[in-house]
């Protein structure tokens, strides 16, 4: 499926990357390795991308990327605690200078009134600085998913100056 903003974006992150020297990784949970096959599928990837972890399971969380129990038992996997921690993990693991991390709720079931469907916590570390933001996408769980994937190329890129 062509997306040509989504494409723009995946572009625009890349030569950043490389006008930089740096490799990008990403930590997906609820978007399950979507947003690695959306950059790969782009020719010149390799020059960029480093490659990610699919951490659906919260024991994928601590034991790959490091996020902390207490984290998980204390704000949940569906947080900016966590979001935070697995692309700063991701980093680590693939040593690597910029990240993201997708983790939330895509539905249409799982949500609660503190933690809705579509609630997504998006995660961007560059060179040690890590962020995090919150989305409330709507929509079935693949237009969530794909929402997901699209913002978190636009927090990453902002972060460039």
């Amino acid at each position: 499926m062509m997306n040509t903003r989504l494409d723009a974006d995946i572009k625009a992150l890349g030569a950043q990357c490389i006008s930089r020297g740096i490799q990008c990784a990403v930590a997906e949970s609820c978007t399950g390795g979507l947003l690695g096959a959306h950059i790969t599928r782009l020719p010149g990837a390799s020059r960029w991308f480093a490659g990610g972890v699919i951490a659906y399971d919260n024991h994928v969380k601590m034991r790959l990327l490091g996020v902390e129990p207490n984290l998980l038992h204390t704000h949940g996997a569906v947080s900016e605690q966590v979001a935070r921690r697995m692309a700063q993990g991701v980093c680590t693991l693939l040593h690597v200078h910029a990240a993201l991390s997708i983790t939330g709720i895509a539905g249409p079931d799982g949500g609660s009134p503190e933690k809705p469907v579509g609630l997504t916590w998006i995660g961007c570390a560059l060179r040690g600085d890590t962020q995090a933001w919150s989305f409330q996408f709507q929509g079935s769980r693949e237009q969530v998913r794909q929402a997901a994937c699209a913002e978190a190329l636009r927090c990453l890129l902002a972060q460039f100056p």
